[in-house]
């Protein structure tokens, strides 16, 4: 008997038969209970046992299988990968022996370029399916054991099970792989799609300390770096770039202030006629002429003053100096026809800016065919008949020319171009890159300058680099050239200079249009 009483004992302290009593006898249990504590203590007792039956289910510690739905957290509904907190748990417990075993492990951030242009011009459903085709065919390029997460609307962390000799050609080897992966042509239901992607990554070799926090955080800088230099780069993190990221964040600070000590200045960029040669215009593209830094290109500041709503202020100052070289040029007896000011889609809506455009005009005593608004054609495709549109249509009947800029990128329709008065659409630099020698991209450049002569547009090609797509680019009957193989932006200082060099250079060798007749 009292062997019996002892097994007893032990099966009631077992794990199973504690975990049986909490899951199944006991709630069975409770409305037993329920009622003979209100049968004795009345309603004192139905309220007792409201309170202290639930007791033993919110102390007892939960087990794996009560997991299973809070695990559900960790992954991404869309593409069903980790999420960034999931992922960098699993790399702390993947790097515990990292260093005892003499391993090396790397983390990769990768992110789409221009995700946000992609969404904007086809749609959110277009844009899942983009991003559930990469996620898949990033986790394709992985071994079993190496984890890949999702990380914010469109990046991706990687990171590789540790390995002994790991090293830096290793890892940039993996980066290509990664990136030829993603830069693939996707192909939807509808049209094909092509992105391209910034992979930064960080070797915990690197690190003087690794962890997961710190691996991840050298990825996601060394990526901000490849991403900074223009689409489809690479960069390996290094020691030097905390110090970079703190000199950037310092950057931005100033930037937002930057208007307000007059540092930002127009530059100069010279278009000019592919049958003449002569000089038809220039753009004016702004320049923060930093007093310690030196020149700045725009990627440094414009979201800043994006985000602190100076766009406005910016489209103005260039503006007010871009009429006032037009004025400086005719009276050194210059003549530049007309001058292109950029507007984004959130300066085009202002209320004031048809009178703001004509007061400068005034000021300068300048007609208005002088001055040209350019305008992105993702902003005309995705415009109803709101405030730009109208915005657009008053300042073309003042006399001003619009053109449509990056045509090519955004998707806009026929009819949503000449729904708006576009004198002259800008071809986009992607269709200009090797027209020379790539009969896909003459094919297209034709294709363009047909339309547009169809619709009575002339036609402007940017991004020209040298004198074989020059010539290629005249030959195709293009109109007007713009690029660095016919001038660098440069300020007003050297305008003067620069078109004087040009005018002595012209001559009848310099006529290299389509022949009339």
């Amino acid at each position: 008997m009292p062997l019996r009483s002892a097994k007893f004992t032990q099966t009631l302290k077992s794990a199973a038969t504690r975990d049986f009593l909490r899951r199944r006898a006991f709630p069975a249990a409770i409305p037993f209970l329920t009622l003979a504590a209100w049968a004795v203590l009345g309603e004192i007792g139905l309220m007792l046992a409201a309170t202290i039956l639930p007791l033993p289910f919110l102390l007892s510690p939960l087990k794996s299988s009560d997991r299973k739905d809070a695990d559900g957290g960790d992954f991404d509904g869309l593409t069903g990968l980790l999420l960034q907190a999931a992922l960098e748990r699993r790399m702390e417990a993947q790097m515990v022996h990292l260093t005892d075993a003499g391993n090396a492990t790397c983390c990769f951030s990768i992110k789409i370029d221009g995700f946000a242009r992609l969404r904007e011009n086809h749609g959110d459903q277009t844009a899942e399916e983009v991003l559930r085709v990469l996620a898949n065919r990033i986790r394709s390029a992985l071994r079993a054991r190496d984890i890949v997460a999702r990380s914010g609307d469109s990046a991706f962390l990687v990171s590789l099970d540790p390995v002994p000799n790991l090293d830096l050609e290793t890892a940039i080897q993996m980066a290509n792989r990664f990136q030829a992966s993603v830069e693939e042509t996707i192909p939807l239901q509808m049209a094909s799609i092509y992105v391209t992607c910034s992979i930064g990554f960080c070797l915990s070799s690197r690190l003087n300390r690794p962890s997961a926090t710190a691996m991840i955080q050298g990825a996601e800088m060394a990526m901000s770096e490849a991403h900074l230099s223009g689409t489809s780069n690479i960069r390996a993190y290094t020691a030097d770039m905390g110090r970079k990221v703190i000199s950037r964040r310092k950057t931005e600070s100033e930037a937002a202030r930057t208007l307000q000590k007059d540092q930002i200045k127009a530059w100069f960029q010279p278009q000019i006629s592919t049958d003449t040669g002569e000089v038809t215009g220039f753009e004016v593209l702004a320049r923060w002429e930093h007093p310690e830094r030196g020149i700045l290109a725009p990627v440094q500041f414009l979201d800043v003053l994006n985000q602190t709503g100076q766009m406005g202020e910016l489209a103005d100052l260039m503006t007010r100096q871009a009429l006032n070289a037009v004025r400086a040029w005719d009276d050194a007896s210059l003549h530049v026809p007309c001058v292109g000011v950029n507007f984004a889609g959130d300066e085009l809506r202002s209320p004031t800016l048809v009178e703001r455009i004509q007061w400068e005009l005034d000021r300068n005593e300048l007609d208005a065919d002088r001055l040209g608004i350019e305008v992105l054609e993702s902003v005309i495709a995705g415009t109803p008949y709101d405030m730009v549109v109208r915005n657009v249509e008053a300042i073309a009947k003042m006399g001003c020319n619009i053109d449509l800029d990056d045509f090519g990128t955004g998707h806009a329709s026929i009819s949503s171009i000449r729904r708006l008065p576009v004198k002259r659409i800008k071809i986009d630099r992607s269709f200009v890159t090797n027209v020379d020698r790539d009969t896909d991209q003459q094919r297209m450049i034709a294709a363009i300058v047909t339309l547009a002569e169809r619709l009575d547009l002339s036609t402007l090609a940017e991004g020209v680099e040298n004198a074989a797509e020059h010539a290629m680019l005249s030959q195709l009957g293009c109109a007007h050239v713009q690029g660095y193989g016919i001038g660098r932006p440069m300020p007003f200082e050297d305008t003067i200079q620069w078109m004087e060099d040009h005018k002595a250079k012209l001559g009848p060798a310099m006529t290299i249009g389509q022949k009339s007749g």
